[in-house]
C-alpha cells in the first residue's frame, strides 16, 4: 500500500466535499441501506458501499489505491456517531 502523507488542508477538503457529495446522494440510500457505510472518492464522486468502514474502504481503495475518501455510516449524523461510540466503550 502507498504511503500517503495528507496535510490538514486536504483532510479539511475531503470533509467538505465528502459532505458536500452525501448530501447530493443520501436519497439514493437513506433508509434502505441505513446502517451502512459509503466511502466517497470526491474526484470523481463515486461510491462504495460496505457493511463495516474497512469493508466501503477496500473495494473503494481497489479501484483507487492511492486516494484517500470520505466515509459516513448511513443514516447516522456525526453527533450520533459520536455518542454511540463513547456509549459502547465507556
Amino acid at each position: 500500500m502507498t504511503n500517503l502523507l495528507i496535510d490538514k488542508a486536504n483532510i479539511q477538503k475531503i470533509a467538505e466535499e465528502g459532505k458536500k457529495i452525501y448530501e447530493k446522494i443520501k436519497k439514493d440510500y437513506e433508509p434502505n441501506k441505513n446502517g451502512k457505510f459509503l466511502a466517497i472518492e470526491i474526484d470523481s464522486g463515486k461510491t462504495y458501499l460496505g457493511s463495516t468502514s474497512l469493508e466501503a474502504l477496500e473495494v473503494a481503495r481497489s479501484t483507487h489505491p492511492d486516494k484517500v475518501f470520505y466515509v459516513v455510516r448511513i443514516g447516522f449524523n456525526f453527533a450520533e456517531m459520536f455518542a454511540n461510540s463513547f456509549i459502547n466503550y465507556s
